[in-house]
């Protein structure tokens, strides 16, 4: 016997309110394979460290300090990939209550100081890859290749927002000041 579904609907149409919708994965680019596959060596170093420590009761020592690297990795590598979709977090209450001339100039100045920002950690993260001499704990590999790491992706970020900033100098708009008119990477851009 059925019994009908905590919110009245028959349960044999509960799989249409379950439906996924259509994956859309045309914004993804190139560059965008080096956060997926960080990603999955993360995931077998974690499922690693936990089948160690946990299945054969003997865990690897290096999964932990990789896995924290990694992360790292992911972190950053993703933060590119926002950054060329123009994604990043972002408040927009005010630009609904300011004129839209206001709004403009509010989205250059964001714009230009992310691109300044971008570019000074870049250059802080450079100068902290270059002074730094360690070893990892667990294996030995310099520590400082991260470091690099982070400052390539702080340069990528850098780029990236400065040609948002280009890009709303030219068009006028942004997704803050006019959602639908922008379009985070129409064809021709890159």
């Amino acid at each position: 016997m059925e019994q009908d579904a905590p919110d009245g609907s028959d349960p044999a149409h509960l799989h249409e309110l379950f439906e996924e919708e259509e994956i859309d994965l045309s914004d993804l680019r190139w560059d965008d394979t080096l956060v997926l596959v960080i990603f999955w060596v993360l995931a077998f170093v974690v499922f690693l460290q936990f089948f160690t420590r946990y299945v054969l009761n003997d865990s690897l020592g290096w999964t932990e300090e990789i896995a924290r690297f990694l992360l790292i990795g992911v972190t950053f590598t993703g933060a590119v990939m926002a950054c060329r979709k123009n994604s990043h977090i972002a408040v927009e209450f005010l630009y609904r209550w300011v004129p839209r001339p206001v709004r403009r100039v509010a989205q250059l100045v964001i714009d230009g100081l992310t691109t300044a920002f971008f570019g000074l950690l870049a250059a802080l993260t450079a100068q902290l890859a270059g002074k730094t001499h360690q070893m990892m704990v667990s294996i030995d590999f310099p520590k400082s290749y991260v470091y690099w790491f982070v400052a390539g992706c702080f340069v990528a970020m850098t780029f990236y927002s400065l040609r948002n900033l280009w890009r709303h100098l030219r068009e006028g708009t942004s997704r803050l000041i006019d959602p639908d008119s922008h379009v985070a990477d129409a064809p021709g851009m890159d």
